[in-house]
């Protein structure tokens, strides 16, 4: 099992850059553009404050895929 998130997609629909993202929840924009691409697992905190940016559950950006799929 690996961590996956739908961030990217969460961010097109504000219509939002990673860095408007990043400065919003206090990371980076590396960090952002990490966290997009699976190769970075944020924090719980950090989780938390993205999930509460767009105003929705943890749930609802990441989950668990199968290494399978």
């Amino acid at each position: 099992m690996e961590l996956s998130n739908e961030l990217k997609v969460w961010r097109a629909r504000r219509d939002i850059t990673q860095e408007q993202l990043a400065k919003s929840v206090g990371l980076s924009r590396q960090t952002i553009h990490s966290i997009e691409r699976g190769k970075f697992v944020p924090s719980v905190i950090s989780a938390l404050k993205i999930a509460s940016y767009f105003e929705t559950t943890i749930e609802e950006i990441f989950f668990m895929r199968s290494m399978d799929q």
